[in-house]
């Protein structure tokens, strides 16, 4: 058992390293500056999927580094307008943002690739290729030409076709249609003689009930039913063929992002990963009620013909042939792409999408 002097020598010693260990606390946590940043997405406020992917990064950032790395969150509009949100960053007008690749093809059409491609990965496929396929850092390479870094997010899961004030049979009924479409999925309706528009969507549906739209892609029912878009067309189409699955991003000035410490880079690692989690278990969640609701409130639930889905498949595959073609990188990031889409869809061919296709036919 020891002396009762030795037993108080032993004490004292672990009194004074337990102090010595509490004093030297507040001076870890005082080593670690408070920062303040600002966030414009590219997401209005009432889309509290998209746009609450965006407040759930910073609130868990906020959280992880005790308040001392504050990000400030604007809406859509706010500080920048919604499809500048890069170009904003790229000028340091703002530290970080919330947005889509695709929005900004015209820029580098190999952007494409960060969001989705018609035709192209599910949210787990595209997940994998950037993971473990080298499609995270093709797309890094691709964002830093405009010196800014990114970072996947959330998911929405394969997007509805959208909302038409007329019924479309043929090919041929989307010749002369103005449609809300934005990025590839605009320049394949393009090719079949439609006339794309890109626009915010905190303005879309005033330009579908003016009439300046004939018809609009947007998301899914979950959040074009907040939009009230079935208020002003009536054909709701389906299956997602254009848009398996739409992945958001968060970016970052190269500069402000090498200049954070490195605890609140990985705070940063920590928040998008989980709302690449969050963002589309809610959808997932939210969108079967809110189709109902769609239904009950008038909106016809229509399905693509056959033949329309194998003209936009086939306008897909020639729009990313030409792509290819005139630009290295987009051909680089491409080849990738694709062979790792070749092999996701033989094997779900194999297993997942044959199972999941005997259990949804055959539901009890």
């Amino acid at each position: 058992m020891g002396s009762p002097i030795k037993r108080r020598r032993l004490i004292g010693a672990s009194a004074g390293a337990v102090a010595g260990s509490l004093a030297a606390a507040p001076a870890i946590a005082d080593s670690t500056p408070a920062i303040r940043w600002r966030m414009a997405s590219s997401y209005p406020k009432s889309l509290d999927t998209v746009f609450g992917e965006a407040t759930l990064i910073a609130d868990r950032v906020r959280a992880l580094t005790d308040g001392k790395f504050d990000i400030r969150v604007f809406a859509a509009g706010e500080i920048v307008p919604p499809l500048q949100v890069l170009d904003a960053v790229q000028n340091g007008t703002i530290e970080c943002g919330h947005s889509a690749g695709f929005f900004y093809i015209g820029k580098q059409p190999a952007l494409v690739f960060d969001t989705g491609v018609p035709f192209g990965l599910t949210p787990r496929q595209h997940n994998a290729w950037m993971q473990h396929g080298g499609g995270l850092e093709l797309m890094r390479e691709v964002y830093a030409a405009f010196n800014v870094i990114q970072f996947p997010t959330g998911n929405t899961g394969a997007q509805m076709g959208g909302w038409f004030r007329k019924e479309i049979q043929t090919p041929d009924d989307l010749k002369g249609l103005r449609i809300r479409a934005p990025g590839f999925v605009g320049r394949v309706y393009a090719k079949l003689g439609a006339v794309p528009q890109t626009i915010a969507g905190g303005d879309i549906f005033p330009a579908l009930e003016k009439g300046t739209l004939d018809a609009v892609e947007w998301v899914g029912p979950y959040d074009d039913e907040r939009l009230g878009l079935h208020k002003a067309a009536k054909f709701y189409y389906a299956p997602g063929v254009l848009e398996l699955g739409a992945s958001l991003c968060w970016i970052a000035g190269s500069n402000a992002w090498n200049a954070l410490p490195p605890l609140y880079q990985q705070a940063l690692r920590s928040a998008c990963a989980e709302a690449a989690t969050a963002t589309i278990a809610k959808y997932d969640a939210n969108n079967p009620p809110a189709l109902r609701r769609l239904i009950a409130a008038g909106a016809k639930l229509s399905y693509w013909p056959a033949g329309v889905m194998k003209a936009m498949q086939k306008v897909t595959y020639e729009l990313l042939d030409e792509s290819a073609g005139a630009d290295p990188l987009f051909r680089k990031i491409y080849e990738s792409w694709k062979a790792f889409r070749d092999e996701q869809h033989l094997w779900f061919a194999v297993n997942d999408g044959a199972a999941e296709r005997f259990v949804y036919a055959n539901r009890a």
